[in-house]
């Protein structure tokens, strides 16, 4: 059994590392499983409460975990509650009507394994909204039996550290079931949590004050700036801009977005699918420390919708196309600043049996000239949910979706236009490989399987290319549907 490996001729070794781990995570947060787990370690709860935490801050689930064991502290007081009443007691969880309906079907869905909660990961994963994480979570945390439970940080970190090489949460299972000393199994998923969390986070780490930096080869990874340590000739040199359609803007407000756009730390964040109006917006949103934020809403309440925070004052803003059939669905935000037009769009979506593609070819075509007027007069940038995956490596199944909405000719054609005649891809400048997506539909497990698609982008007019520094993909960041991504622009 492999127990190290060479980096760099610096010798990393899992046993001393996990060691280490162990003993730093001691006074951070507990991951919500475990803290339920150390209150009695009853399977029912740890399963509930591992269902409850997909997609979910840890205080989130646990205020939803208090308020639903005080009605249904055990299986049987479980089966008397409807799915409408398990919601009300667990909202506001992530997608919390799918999970009060799999919690309703439980009991009935245990008669046939006895009625008691199965410590095998097979059958949990017969059960009503179990995957293999949320299995091997309770097989380890409530039956104490060596099981290894991926999530995203266990799988992002032993990548960061080279330990494995995997894509998705399953091969990293997989590889750690086949490398991974068992003695670390029960332990593996807790500490790593606790640490991904609080230092190793998704995106700016705090590799300036973790305890195994001098073990880390931080593969992937881009360390987060120092507070202070940026001088004011850096400020001027290179802006970090990024662009996340957030799917609800109020749903990712409970996911903790204020608390993320600091950690990201951006010069300017561009969002779409805003889905409010601005007079429905907390003072939290709207006015987030050190940025003005500017909102273009659709007339219909609940659709579509674009903002931008900036930390840089723009020298105006401009809202829409002017095209009124078009701006009522508050689609495009511009702001102008000194040398460059950021242009924040939300394109349209072809619709089901491409209903809207017609629709989505029209307002194309009036953005085209748009972007080309703006183009004579300084840079533009141009970011947001194009709502098409330009090529085939842009998409898991290119076969399966040729005839799809945000596949079909019609929208690539346009694409290879909007290219040819002078934008730039900024992603493709730097990456000319398939396998990097934007957007995981909520079905299917479509994101821990890595069934996506690029539909967000960054791109620049052909005479701006060279101010590019680097263009990546947040995969790692959640909360929505889609992942940001971020432009180095001087």
């Amino acid at each position: 059994m492999v127990r190290a490996f060479y980096y760099r001729s610096t010798m990393f070794d899992i046993d001393l590392i996990l060691d280490i781990l162990a003993h730093e995570v001691e006074t951070y947060a507990v991951p919500v499983v475990d803290l339920i787990a150390a209150q009695g370690r009853d399977p029912y709860q740890v399963l509930v409460a591992t269902i409850l935490s997909a997609r979910t801050r840890d205080e989130t689930t646990a205020g939803a975990a208090a308020r639903l064991f005080k009605k249904a502290p055990d299986l049987p007081s479980l089966a008397v509650l409807t799915a409408e009443e398990i919601a009300k007691l667990i909202y506001p969880v992530g997608f919390y009507r799918n999970k009060a309906g799999y919690l309703a079907r439980l009991p009935e869905a245990l008669k046939g394994m006895g009625g008691s909660i199965p410590d095998v990961v097979e059958q949990l994963t017969t059960l009503p909204g179990v995957g293999r994480k949320t299995a091997n979570l309770v097989v380890s945390v409530a039956f104490r039996k060596p099981a290894i439970c991926v999530d995203t940080h266990v799988h992002r970190i032993m990548n960061v550290w080279g330990y494995v090489r995997t894509k998705t949460p399953f091969e990293t299972e997989m590889a750690l079931r086949q490398k991974l000393p068992e003695k670390h199994w029960l332990t593996v998923n807790s500490i790593l949590v606790a640490f991904g969390q609080g230092t190793c986070k998704p995106v700016a780490p705090h590799c300036d004050r973790c305890v195994i930096s001098t073990y880390c080869p931080r593969i992937g990874v881009t360390p987060r700036r120092v507070p202070g340590s940026r001088t004011a000739k850096d400020k001027e040199r290179t802006m970090k801009l990024l662009c996340w359609n957030v799917n609800g803007i109020r749903a990712v407000e409970k996911k903790g977005f204020t608390e993320l756009i600091k950690e990201l730390d951006p010069d300017i964040l561009a969002i779409q699918e805003t889905k409010i109006q601005e007079e429905q917006l907390s003072a939290g949103l709207k006015n987030i420390a050190g940025y003005n934020s500017y909102w273009h809403c659709a007339q219909r309440k609940g659709y579509s919708g674009v903002a931008v925070y900036s930390r840089l004052p723009p020298l105006q803003v401009l809202y829409g196309l002017g095209e009124p059939d078009f701006d009522s669905e508050g689609r495009v935000l511009t702001l102008e600043f000194g040398d460059f037009f950021l242009v924040n769009c939300y394109f349209p979506n072809a619709g089901e049996e491409l209903q809207r593609l017609g629709y989505k070819l029209d307002f194309n075509r009036a953005l085209l000239a748009f972007l080309q007027k703006l183009a004579q007069k300084k840079s533009v940038v141009l970011c947001g949910d194009y709502n098409v995956a330009h090529q085939e490596i842009d998409l898991k199944n290119p076969k399966n979706n040729v005839k799809n909405a945000g596949f079909t000719p019609e929208e690539r054609q346009w694409m290879d236009k909007f290219l040819a005649v002078g934008f730039v891809d900024t992603f493709r400048m730097f990456n000319r490989e398939g396998g990097h997506y934007t957007w995981w539909s909520y079905r299917f497990q479509a994101r821990a399987k890595d069934i996506g698609w690029r539909i967000d982008y960054f791109c620049v007019d052909k005479k701006s290319e060279g101010r590019v520094r680097s263009a990546t993909i947040l995969k790692d960041v959640m909360g929505s549907d889609h992942c940001p991504v971020q432009l180095d622009f001087v």
